[in-house]
This record gives C-alpha cells, structure tokens and sequence, in this order.
C-alpha cells in the first residue's frame, strides 16, 4: 500500500471557463498529463453536469490508472476545482510522476490560491486503527 496522495484544493481559477466546463476538455487535459508523466491510464469515467438551462456546468471525473488514479471535480460558478493524484509505489517509485501529473493539471487550471498537501499512504509506522 505504499504510495504518494496529493490532494488540492483550487480557488479563483483563470484558465479559459470550457476548460471548468467541458468534459471532454478536462478528460484530454487529465489523460495527457498521467500519460506525459509516465502512467499508465487504464480507462476514465468523466460524467458533465447541466445547469437547470440545460448549459454545461461543472465536471467530476477519474482516470484510473495501473499505478492508482487521477480524480477532479469542478466548480466553474466559483471557479474552484478539486485534485486528487493517488501513486502507488509497490513496483517503482512513481512520487515525481504524480508530482509531474498533478503539476502539469494545476498549472493549466491556473488556480489564484490553492491549498495542497503530499500525503504518504502505507506507512508501517503511522497511527493505526483496529479494525473490531
């Protein structure tokens, strides 16, 4: 279970509004990142949101990948976006291909602020709760 999570929260986004909107848009971004740093996607499942006019809203989708997954959920009324990069590290130590993913899908959403952490999942020494 060894592996690296980066989790971020995204605010005041500037890149262009389809790119908080369109699926297929955000699914290219997200594939093309994990395949330019060096994953493997294995498949997505991007799903488009409607407002009640019938317009594109915001977008929530995954690629999975032979290393983990990629996960991403925005808010294009507000301009806020969420990103989880999940590695494992079982076969090989893919800490800077999630770095080089999760940078690359940050950088073209542009966000103002963002709010992010490196989390190490596995780790024999972390706290432990029993299962009962």
């Amino acid at each position: 279970m060894n592996g690296l999570h980066l989790i971020a929260d995204m605010y005041r986004c500037t890149c262009t509004a389809d790119l908080l909107c369109d699926q297929r848009k955000l699914e290219k971004l997200c594939v093309e990142a994990c395949v330019n740093a060096g994953l493997t996607p294995l498949g997505t499942y991007f799903h488009q949101f409607m407002d009640e006019n019938g317009n594109k809203a915001g977008v929530t989708g995954n690629v999975v990948l032979a290393e983990s997954h990629l996960a991403i959920h925005t808010w294009p009324e507000n301009n806020g976006v969420t990103l989880d990069v999940y590695v494992c590290n079982y076969s090989r130590d893919n800490s800077e291909r999630a770095r080089q993913t999760f940078n690359e899908v940050t950088s073209a959403l542009s966000p103002g602020e963002i709010a992010s952490r490196e989390v190490i999942r596995g780790e024999i020494n972390a706290v432990m709760v029993a299962a009962e």
